[in-house]
């Protein structure tokens, strides 16, 4: 994808990040990237893997993990603050998408206890397997790695299979159903601090592989590499479980990968 293409759909994003209590249209957006609307839908989805109208509503529930994690404020005035007209509306999104409901996030401090998988139907076998390798920056030491199957290029919602790793190498991702299906992958890595020790904050890492299809007790191997994130991937909507038992003790007084997203 060129650069030209991809800086001005970060405009465009910036935009959104700017604006989330606006009620912002597909014309602002392609104003921003300065393209036809019909074009920027285009680029846009090319770019990110979603379409514009997705991928604002999930920064506005991104902002609100955010907000019930660092702020006092209600959950009624989050929902207007990241531009919904209707608590009721808000609530059964971000429960949909992060798998807990805003009081219950704010009240776990944003982690679960564990991912419960999406069950599938009975009419869908789930004896596919997805198995590889995570490799990261070399320049970038992991600490922690979330990789988890979804519908879409979101990670929102139950994962149809998931696992974490104390760091790159190889994963195994049993019990698939036959779909299609995205392998996103994100990670936390350590950056050295100033003074030649550990930074502050985890830098966030992703990577992601597809879409692909899987069958009937089909095994597919694949490589995930991860990079630093960029503005234009999709946040991390879904609450992971707490990875603090699998990190430094510097690294858990930061938080864990929920709070990174």
């Amino acid at each position: 994808m060129s650069s030209h293409f991809v800086d001005a759909v970060e405009r465009s994003i910036v935009l959104m990040r700017d604006n989330l209590g606006e009620q912002l249209t597909v014309d602002d957006m392609a104003r921003a990237a300065m393209f036809s609307k019909f074009h920027y839908t285009r680029v846009f989805q090319r770019v990110t893997g979603v379409s514009p109208g997705r991928f604002l509503s999930a920064l506005r529930l991104q902002r609100a993990k955010s907000l019930l994690l660092s702020t006092s404020m209600n959950v009624a005035d989050i929902s207007v603050h990241v531009g919904y007209n209707s608590v009721g509306t808000f609530s059964s999104r971000f429960t949909r998408s992060v798998g807990l409901s805003p009081t219950e996030y704010r009240r776990r401090e944003g982690v679960l206890r564990t991912i419960v998988r999406d069950e599938p139907d009975g009419a869908t076998p789930a004896t596919g397997v997805v198995s590889g390798v995570v490799s990261g920056c070399s320049s970038t030491p992991l600490d922690a790695v979330f990789l988890g199957l979804f519908k879409s290029r979101i990670p929102e919602g139950r994962p149809v299979s998931c696992t974490t790793l104390r760091g790159p190498g190889r994963f195994t991702l049993g019990e698939v159903p036959e779909g299609t299906w995205y392998l996103l992958c994100h990670a936390l890595g350590t950056v050295p601090g100033e003074d030649g020790g550990v930074g502050p904050e985890p830098a966030a890492m992703f990577g992601c592989h597809g879409p692909f299809r899987i069958g009937p007790e089909q095994a597919l191997d694949l490589v995930v590499r991860l990079r630093p994130a960029r503005l234009c991937d999709p946040p991390m909507l879904v609450a992971l479980p707490d990875v603090r038992a699998v990190v430094t003790v510097r690294r858990a007084r930061w938080g864990g990968v929920a709070r990174a997203a």
